[in-house]
């Protein structure tokens, strides 16, 4: 699984096209990518989770689990990224920016952090997915 905090306009908003073909891609084989929707860095996430889903949907075909708006940091930080943000370093801290990854195995345990520049579709991100999937057919 690879949970995401997402954002609109932003200038990796992009990477939701790499993140919905690797979806696409590894779907059948267990793998499930979770985009939650922030507005934490900069309002590039200000609509509704209405127009968010229209947005992914129309400008990125998206298909996979998109979640409503939530708090990725600060003191309405969703519970989700309050543990992971907890994690030991270098998994925890807060979320850089928009597009921050985790990588979590079949077994729930975040292995990977991944900064948001680093695309989905990386090669070395690739590689770290299909050898996950590969351990637990």
């Amino acid at each position: 699984m690879l949970i995401v905090n997402t954002a609109s306009r932003c200038g990796l908003t992009p990477q939701y096209k790499a993140l919905e073909a690797l979806y696409q891609e590894k779907k059948d084989e267990g793998f499930v990518i979770l985009a939650f929707p922030a507005n934490n860095f900069g309002n590039q996430e200000p609509g509704s989770d209405e127009e968010i889903a229209e947005f992914c949907s129309s400008q990125f075909e998206v298909t996979f689990p998109l979640f409503a708006k939530i708090s990725v940091k600060g003191e309405d930080q969703c519970e989700l990224y309050r543990m992971l943000t907890a994690l030991p370093a270098p998994l925890g801290g807060e979320p850089k920016w928009n597009f921050t990854k985790f990588l979590v195995d079949r077994e729930g345990r975040v292995v990977e952090r991944i900064e948001p520049r680093t695309a989905p579709d990386d090669p070395a991100v690739r590689a770290r997915i299909d050898a996950l999937l590969a351990a637990h057919p």
